[in-house]
């Protein structure tokens, strides 16, 4: 069964903005360091993933050093560490209000790339929505 793309997306917000209630929740409730939080968070996505992608593994010498690089520069260094220490650390510091709305702008960031790498078309479409995303974080994070 072949879920539609869309749905799969908004699944995702709903994961992520669920699981940043709940992790804020921890690391308050247990007086956690925002390290240690992201920490526990990996360890157990880690064993997860794992079991699931077990089928998968013997594709991985085909994928090539350029491609391994990419998924650790990207996903391992910026987004899985840098990102998420620092995600951790404003859930810690912050009302989740204040922080879902400006750590959740990674699509503004996704096309920018994209745009700058020329991998992506540059439409009206794609500028009317950046602008509307930066739009909408001005308007949920004034006071």
């Amino acid at each position: 069964m072949k879920i539609n793309p869309q749905v799969l997306a908004l699944f995702t917000a709903m994961a992520w903005g669920i699981g940043g209630f709940f992790e804020k929740r921890g690391l308050h409730l247990g007086n956690l360091s925002p390290q240690l939080g992201i920490t526990i968070r990996t360890a157990v996505a880690f064993l997860i993933l794992g079991l699931v992608s077990y089928p998968e593994w013997k594709t991985l010498p085909q994928a090539g050093p350029k491609a391994l690089a990419m998924m650790i520069l990207g996903g391992g260094v910026v987004a899985g560490a840098v990102g998420m220490l620092c995600f951790y650390a404003a859930i810690k510091g912050a009302p989740l209000g204040a922080v879902m709305p400006i750590a959740f702008t990674s699509p503004l960031f996704g096309a920018l790339m994209g745009l700058l790498a020329g991998t992506e078309p540059f439409t009206p479409k794609t500028i009317i929505g950046m602008l509307l995303t930066i739009s909408g974080i001005v308007v949920l994070t004034l006071k």
